[in-house]
């Protein structure tokens, strides 16, 4: 099989997303890391890739027309391999925008929400009670809509397994660490558990397993634009 997609990312969950998409399609992919804590996506080459300057990104060599198409943003990308390939996505109208809202809360609330919590949780000076508190509780307040949410629907999207799973399911994988209790959230615990059974989701973890970056050895300059502070804040 000849492969026609390069896939740069490395292991964030945004990236993380695009893994289960690409196994659960059984598209043919070639993954290129972009190590960001080395400043990487700063490069003028993958700048051409995303003016974003953000992973992930694809470029399908094989894309609309027969010819290569590049798509950032991981919800973007999700929309597109669905699209692609026929799978993930329902046909019908009413179906198929359930599917989007929910890959949309995602984008829109989970990402931004978890992200800080985990940014304020880790890596920010303390004392940072009052953003941390901030960003905690909206993370507990999503975790209880994706409770209810799966109190009445198998999965986020409906009846049947789609991209606003695989795009919600790698931020909630640290659930424990952001103190989100399973015996509070007995349908998203079912839920989850489904999930991380899937042979897909399985060969995702596998395979960020092996990825290496220098995020442990990261140098205080490149933490500092990663993070834009010290010389790289604007404010």
């Amino acid at each position: 099989v000849r492969i026609m997609i390069d896939f740069y990312g490395l292991t964030s969950p945004n990236v993380q997303k695009i893994f289960i998409m690409l196994e659960e399609c059984g598209l043919p992919y070639n993954f290129k890391p972009v190590d960001v804590w080395a400043s990487k996506q700063h490069t003028p080459e993958f700048e051409l890739l995303n003016p974003n300057k953000k992973i992930p990104v694809i470029v399908d060599h094989d894309g609309p027309g027969g010819k290569s198409y590049t798509v950032f943003e991981s919800g973007a990308i999700l929309m597109y391999l669905a699209e692609k390939s026929g799978k993930f996505m329902p046909k019908d109208m009413a179906s198929k925008y359930e599917v989007i809202q929910w890959l949309m809360i995602q984008v829109s609330g989970i990402g931004p929400a978890f992200g800080n919590f985990t940014h304020f949780n880790l890596f920010a000076p303390k004392p940072n009670d009052y953003a941390l508190s901030r960003y905690k509780t909206e993370l507990l307040r999503l975790y209880d809509l994706l409770n209810k949410r799966l109190g009445e629907a198998k999965y986020l999207g409906g009846k049947e397994y789609s991209i606003a799973d695989m795009a919600t399911f790698p931020w909630t994988r640290q659930h424990q660490a952001q103190g989100a209790a399973l015996d509070n959230l007995p349908h998203f615990k079912r839920w989850f558990e489904d999930v991380s059974a899937r042979p897909a989701v399985k060969a995702m973890i596998a395979k960020q397993g092996e990825i290496k970056s220098s995020r442990e050895t990261a140098t205080d300059e490149h933490k500092d634009r990663f993070f834009g502070r010290g010389k790289y804040a604007r404010a």
